[in-house]
C-alpha cells in the first residue's frame, strides 16, 4: 500500500493505492491552498479507503518540477510521514506522472508515432516540459523553455505532438504547426503516481529521507507584491 501525494501545480491531490490500483482519491483544485488542505485530504483518503496509515509500505511524492511552494509542502509532508512511520520514500517526476496519466487515459485517440509533451506553467511564456513517445520513453529531457514559434519545430516536422497541462494553453497561439495538438483541461493527479510508485517500490528505488529535496529545475525568485512596491516608493523604505 502506498500513499501518493501530488502538489506540484495548483491541484492538491492525494491517493491511497494498493498494487498500483486506487483505493481512494481526494483532490482540491483551488489554487494556493496546499498548506491547509493536504493533511485533511490525507486523513479523508485513508478513511475512504478504510485503511490505517500504519499499514503503508511506502510514501510517494511528485518531486517536480513545478510550483516551488507546492513542492516544498508536498515533499515536507511526505518526508514527515515517511520518517515517522519508518517507511521508504519514493519520488516520481511530475512530468513523468503527467505523461503516464495522459497516455493511460487519452493516448488511444492518437497515432502510434505521436509524441506527448506535458507542460507546467513556469512564468510568462516559460514552461517546464519534457517529451515522451507512446511507450513513455523520454525523447526530450526535462527543460525550462521560453516558448516561441520555433519551439519543438524539429519534432513537429516528423511527428504529431500533443501538448497538455496548464502550461500548454498559453503556447497554443505561438506553436502553430499543423502537427501540434493541444489537449485542454488536463489536470495532474496523485492517481497518476500509483503504477509508477508501485514499480519503484518493487525495484526498491527509494530516496534518502534526510537529504531528499524537490526537483525545482530553476532557482526560486521571490517577488514583491505591487502594493508593497508602491508603499516603498512613497515612504522611501
Amino acid at each position: 500500500m502506498i500513499l501518493c501525494i501530488e502538489t506540484a501545480t495548483e491541484v492538491c491531490s492525494v491517493a491511497v493505492c494498493h498494487n498500483g490500483k486506487i483505493l481512494a482519491l481526494e483532490e482540491e483544485k483551488e489554487g494556493r491552498s496546499h498548506a491547509s488542505k493536504l493533511t485533511p485530504l490525507i486523513e479523508s483518503a485513508f478513511k475512504k479507503a478504510s485503511a490505517e496509515m500504519s499499514t503503508l509500505d511506502a510514501v510517494a511524492v511528485s518531486m517536480g518540477p513545478g510550483s516551488y511552494t507546492g513542492l516544498r509542502i508536498g515533499v515536507s509532508v511526505a518526508k514527515g510521514i515517511s520518517y515517522a512511520l519508518k517507511k521508504p520514500l519514493i519520488a516520481i517526476g511530475t512530468l513523468d506522472a503527467m505523461c503516464h496519466g495522459f497516455i493511460q487515459n487519452h493516448a488511444s485517440s492518437y497515432p502510434k508515432n505521436a509524441l506527448f509533451c506535458p507542460m507546467i506553467d513556469a512564468r510568462r511564456m516559460e514552461v517546464f516540459n519534457a517529451v515522451y513517445d507512446y511507450s513513455e520513453n523520454v525523447v526530450r529531457k526535462v527543460e525550462a523553455d521560453i516558448i516561441d514559434s520555433d519551439s519543438f519545430s524539429n519534432l513537429l516536422t516528423e511527428h504529431p505532438v500533443i501538448f497538455f497541462g496548464d502550461g500548454a494553453a498559453k503556447c497554443k497561439e505561438v506553436i502553430t504547426s499543423p502537427n501540434a495538438s493541444f489537449f485542454e483541461n488536463f489536470v495532474p493527479s496523485a492517481s497518476f503516481l500509483a503504477q509508477l510508485s508501485d514499480k519503484a517500490l518493487k525495484d526498491e528505488k527509494f530516496e534518502d529521507v534526510a537529504y531528499f529535496e524537490p526537483y525545482y529545475l530553476k532557482d526560486f525568485i521571490a517577488t514583491v507584491p505591487k502594493n508593497q512596491v508602491l508603499l516603498k516608493r512613497k515612504t522611501g523604505r
